[in-house]
């Protein structure tokens, strides 16, 4: 029996558009079914890209007005550690840019060049994310040394103290953010960029550490801290990395594999799940898979087997857009 490609172009003819198919996703809606729809399918992946989007789009704002109030205060103030987490911030804000280009990017339709379609450009935006936070630490640790070894005079301290309190807060925030939604739609490289957001949010920390000490007589203490904020860094860098690598390496999490291989083994006809792969595509998740079944059954039995197999898989994995099915006949591989 010949193998089945069943993706979001496969043999059901629907209404996409018409008033039948909106008052079945109403009806859909109301009564929590849950539909194996083309439509519904592509539904489900625009509602990802655009939570992906709306994400990056408000920790942009909430970054740059962030960074407006910290610059406000540098002029006064005159405090290099604070310039140097402000430009930190314009630096974090300014990777939701590719990330973006990345999504818009992830839009575009699959051709003869790129069969598998534009989703790709979300994992390598997420290389540049991992290069920023690098970047961030070494700016960290640059500053602190100079500090350390130029040491310069602040004024009003309390207001760069209030300045990093800020920072911190508008990072964080923008941290949990990117983080939730990144894990929520399956997009690594915004995890990473919600990590990166945290790194920041670390140096304004020493930002309000290092006033502290200033104003308690100790000159040393921020520089001292900017340095251990460089080497905690460095730890979200890694995990940063772990995250990014593993994706582009098309790691998954090995439950998903367990439950799609569950999910095939209880579907009626399969007498055997030879083998199963699982990688992301961007936010996308995509499956292959070979199944046994009886050597008897004909064709168009085999090839509704496979679809059984797919609608089990789109029921059981989250944000999975393709599942490519072979069927073998019972022996067909020496068993």
């Amino acid at each position: 029996m010949t193998g089945h490609d069943h993706d979001h172009h496969d043999h059901h003819e629907h209404d996409h558009g018409g008033p039948l198919a909106r008052l079945r996703h109403v009806l859909g809606d109301l009564f929590g079914g849950h539909s194996h729809d083309t439509a519904d399918q592509v539904d489900e992946a625009l509602e990802a890209d655009a939570r992906g989007r709306r994400a990056l789009w408000l920790s942009l704002a909430a970054l740059a007005v962030t960074a407006l109030l910290q610059g406000v205060v540098v002029v006064f103030t005159g405090s290099v550690a604070l310039l140097g987490d402000t430009m930190h911030n314009v630096a974090d804000a300014a990777t939701a840019i590719p990330l973006l280009i990345a999504f818009w990017l992830a839009r575009r339709p699959a051709n003869d060049k790129y069969t598998y379609g534009y989703g790709r450009a979300e994992d390598l935006a997420g290389l540049f994310v991992v290069a920023m936070i690098a970047l961030s630490s070494l700016l960290a640790g640059w500053e602190a040394i100079d500090r350390l070894l130029n040491p310069r005079a602040v004024n009003h301290l309390w207001a760069v103290a209030l300045a990093g309190l800020i920072g911190f807060a508008g990072n964080e925030f923008v941290a949990r953010y990117r983080i939730r939604v990144g894990h929520q739609i399956g997009s690594a490289a915004l995890v990473a960029d919600g990590l990166h957001a945290r790194t920041d949010g670390f140096t304004s920390l020493a930002v309000v550490v290092g006033a502290a000490g200033v104003a308690a007589g100790l000159p040393w203490a921020d520089p001292v801290i900017g340095l251990l904020i460089a080497l905690a860094i460095l730890g979200v860098l890694r995990s940063a990395v772990a995250q990014v690598g593993a994706r582009l390496m098309d790691a998954v999490n090995p439950e998903l594999v367990t439950r799609a291989r569950g999910a095939i083994a209880d579907t009626d006809g399969v007498d055997e799940v030879r083998s199963v792969r699982l990688r992301w595509i961007g936010h996308t998740l995509v499956a292959e898979a070979d199944v046994t079944v009886d050597r008897t059954l004909p064709i168009i039995a085999g090839h509704d087997i496979a679809h059984r197999v797919e609608h089990q898989l789109r029921d059981r994995l989250p944000r999975l857009a393709t599942a490519t099915v072979h069927v073998s006949p019972a022996g067909a591989h020496g068993g």
